[in-house]
């Protein structure tokens, strides 16, 4: 069984990745959050910082490419295989929100299998990498889905990472594992499951309906419990934990969160730091327990020092 962490845009980035994984354990691997595809001509690894290899020598990472013109998809395969020697990059055909969808980009991909195809077979007829696919179950319907994981039966594809919504729902309402069954029976090619991997109970359903999935991926569900990845290792419910044990975990997360905090002082801002640390908090929150009340009025400090201190007092109650 193979752990990924998840890429989310705007949080899981080197810095974060390097902090996290040395304080938290038992995540084997990680997508990067996307970066554009461009021309070759235009492309500038240099501005790359989250893909230097010296910024990823503690945990393997896949790159991760947006885009919809299967020539700059290819040509930016190239580039950064040849820059950074990575063998491995993954397509993100899957993001829902609107500003990428509106552009043709992300999930708003997949009603076009052509364009789709065309691209992959743009990618592994002239390039040596290993070509992967993060999607949904569509934008509109599970049939995009299943007509896109048709065209590409005959590629080698390295895996595909599936999220069972719909792009329309983005993270709202309930993953659709029925719809999730249809389109894991559909294909040969080894499949990631990403979605809502929040408590080991709901993982070990994962493991007994779909037995042929060995690739988990978590993200919002490792914020909100850093110790996920270990529960899930251990198969033991966070529920089931003595205080003690209880004890130990907030005292990791603590030294966690204040190695986190201070890097982002060294590198930015007080001002971009609160900014970044309150993006965080919307998932901490889950792993502290914090009631709507207490975490709106974090949310309103407009101060560092100020939010700083209060969460230090929150972590020692």
């Amino acid at each position: 069984m193979k752990l990924w962490l998840a890429p989310l845009h705007g949080i899981t980035y080197y810095n974060f990745r390097i902090c996290f994984i040395k304080h938290f354990h038992k995540i084997d691997s990680a997508i990067t959050p996307f970066i554009a595809a461009q021309p070759k001509e235009k492309l500038n690894p240099k501005k790359l910082r989250d893909l230097f290899p010296e910024n990823n020598a503690t945990l393997p990472v896949i790159p991760q490419i947006m885009g919809n013109k299967p020539e700059d998809i290819k040509d930016t395969v190239v580039v950064l295989k040849e820059t950074f020697g990575y063998q491995q990059f993954n397509w993100n055909i899957g993001c829902p929100m609107n500003q990428i969808v509106r552009k043709k980009r992300g999930c708003g991909m997949m009603p076009f299998p052509d364009l789709i195809e065309d691209t992959v077979n743009e990618v592994c007829g002239k390039t040596a990498a290993r070509f992967s696919l993060k999607m949904r179950l569509g934008l509109y319907s599970p049939k995009e889905g299943l007509e896109i994981l048709q065209r590409l039966a005959p590629y080698p594809m390295d895996f595909l990472c599936i999220h069972p919504r719909l792009g329309t729902q983005q993270y709202e309402g309930n993953v659709d594992l029925d719809a999730f069954e249809l389109l894991y029976q559909t294909t040969n090619h080894n499949i990631v499951y990403s979605g809502d991997i929040t408590h080991v109970d709901f993982f070990s359903h994962l493991q007994q309906r779909f037995p042929k999935i060995d690739n988990y991926m978590l993200g919002r569900g490792l914020l909100q419990n850093p110790f996920l990845a270990e529960e899930i290792c251990d198969m033991r419910c966070a529920v089931t934990r003595q205080k003690a044990e209880r004890q130990k975990t907030e005292s990791r997360f603590v030294g966690f969160y204040n190695e986190y905090a201070e890097l982002l002082l060294r590198l930015t801002s007080e001002k971009i730091a609160l900014s970044s640390l309150k993006e965080l908090w919307h998932y901490f929150a889950i792993f502290w327990n914090l009631d709507a009340l207490k975490f709106k009025k974090i949310l309103q400090i407009t101060d560092y020092q100020i939010f700083n201190k209060t969460i230090q007092e929150l972590m020692i109650k």
